[in-house]
Parts: structure tokens; C-alpha cells; sequence
């Protein structure tokens, strides 16, 4: 006498189900995973943006307010700083700030030295105005040095 055992196993049509709900729930989650990947870039290239834009303003600003004489050269689109024992100069290209061994990647669009209020084509200023990055997201900084009452006598 022979009994049968029937051994519990999916079909070949369940097997087949399985791998391709399995299939598309796997592509769903890659490209889940590529929006996730591409909106991580653009975070990180914007807050690099923004963390340049903010080195270059606070670099601009202590040396706005260490050194005695600012001037700017627009021919040569130099920005220098003199004390009387140091200097440090800027120099502004095509799409970069270089301070001395400093490299700040920014678009600098256009540059407007001020001195007493009045704006300057080149010379020795007081304050400065730059307007950085493309225009529908442009920034502007406005740099300025604080004078003491001294400056003002004569």
C-alpha cells in the first residue's frame, strides 16, 4: 500500500507573481532613491553656495575693519587693503574672488565702490556693494568700514 504525501509548495503562475510584484516594488524604490539623490545634490551645491558667500563676506569685513587705507583699482579689478605693516589684496576674475592663498568660488557680477556715501569708479573707498550669482537668485553684500570719530575731525 502506497500513501501519497502531498509536499505544501507555490506553483510555477505564484513563483512568477512574486518575482514581478517583487519587480516593480524594487523599481519603485530606485527611483525613489534617485529623487532622493538628486534633490541631496542640489542641497549640497546650494549650501556650498551660501557657505562661500558667507566666508567671502566675513573675510571681506575683518579686513573692511583691520586695515587703515582700502582703494580699488576698477581697470584692474583689484581690491587692496594697506596697513603699515601689511597688506592683503583681492582680486576679482571671471568666476572666482582670490584673496592671497583664499579662492572664493563666486560669479561676482558687478562690483560698486562707495567713498563718503557718493559711488566711485576707483580709488581709496569706504564701503563696497557686490551682487553675486545669476540674476534670478542673485545676492548683494554691502561692506563697510567703521570709522571712528577721529576720521571725522580735521
Amino acid at each position: 500500500m502506497r500513501i501519497d504525501k502531498k509536499i505544501s509548495a507555490m506553483t510555477i503562475n505564484e513563483m512568477l507573481v512574486v518575482i514581478i510584484v517583487s519587480t516593480i516594488v524594487i523599481g519603485m524604490a530606485f527611483s525613489v532613491l534617485r529623487m532622493v539623490q538628486k534633490h541631496m545634490w542640489s542641497i549640497q551645491k546650494h549650501i556650498s553656495a551660501n557657505t562661500t558667500t558667507v566666508r567671502l563676506e566675513q573675510s571681506l569685513w575683518v579686513d573692511f575693519n583691520r586695515y587703515n587705507s582700502i582703494s580699488y583699482d576698477a581697470a584692474e579689478s583689484i581690491l587692496v587693503f594697506k596697513s603699515e605693516i601689511d597688506s592683503v589684496t583681492y582680486k576679482f576674475i571671471e568666476e572666482s574672488v582670490i584673496k592671497a592663498r583664499d579662492t572664493f568660488k563666486l560669479d561676482v557680477k558687478s562690483k560698486h565702490p562707495f567713498f563718503n556715501g557718493n559711488a566711485i569708479t576707483s580709488g581709496a573707498i569706504d564701503a563696497i556693494k557686490l551682487y553675486i550669482g545669476k540674476p534670478e537668485r542673485e545676492k548683494s553684500l554691502f561692506i563697510y568700514k567703521r570709522k571712528a570719530a577721529n576720521q571725522f575731525m580735521k
